[in-house]
């Protein structure tokens, strides 16, 4: 009667023990990375999408083609993408680590009937194509296009059209912060009642500054 007793507990225990240790299986996640990538040119596909079938969640790769999901050990994670055939990937269910990275490749569905391929150009007839190959200039390219524009010539055409360099400018955006710190839970500065910003006036009057700006 005892060896029936320790017999049905040891079963017991064996039982309780692969069950917990299934739950635990069962509750561990995953985080499953990755690019997907087409099967012939290995160039990334954007935006594919990505869905675990076993538990119904799903995300989208980005524009280079990564994706990361959360996952289970067995999951089935099924992949999708325009013109490609569906393809799927069980997540191992012997991995140690709680990360697990893939590069997941895709094929081409071939059965499709694509339309043949339209050239947009931007002349809307032949007579306006002829004309604008005839004017066209093919030396003046990208780059002498920006040597001219960076020419002594161009720079000074548009030095003259700013009124401060770089560094009044910065000069003033530093004074300007300085007296919001200085004054900060204050009244505001008020020069029309500052000494000194009238004597520093009437000494450019005087000297003529203000004629010559």
């Amino acid at each position: 009667m005892r060896n029936l007793v320790l017999l049905a507990v040891s079963v017991v225990a064996s039982f309780s023990f692969s069950f917990a240790q299934q739950s635990t299986d069962s509750l561990r996640l995953i985080q499953l990375s990755g690019v997907v990538v087409s099967s012939d040119s290995l160039e990334q596909m954007p935006y594919a999408t990505i869905f675990d079938k076993t538990v119904g969640r799903g995300t989208l790769a980005d524009f280079f083609g990564f994706f990361s999901i959360v996952v289970q050990p067995g999951d089935t994670i099924l992949f999708r993408y325009f013109g490609h055939n569906e393809s799927s990937f069980i997540v191992p269910d012997t991995l140690t680590d709680d990360r697990y990275s893939i590069i997941h490749m895709m094929v081409k569905d071939t059965s499709l009937n694509y339309l043949p391929t339209v050239t947009v150009y931007p002349w809307p007839s032949r007579a306006d194509f002829a004309r604008a190959f005839v004017e066209m200039d093919p030396y003046d390219d990208a780059f002498r296009q920006a040597q001219k524009k960076l020419s002594g010539e161009s720079l000074a055409f548009i030095a003259s059209k700013v009124s401060s360099d770089g560094s009044i400018s910065y000069g003033y955006a530093i004074n300007q912060q300085n007296t919001r710190l200085y004054t900060m839970g204050q009244s505001p500065v008020n020069n029309l009642m500052n000494p000194f910003a009238w004597a520093s006036f009437l000494q450019s009057w005087r000297s003529g500054q203000l004629s010559k700006q």
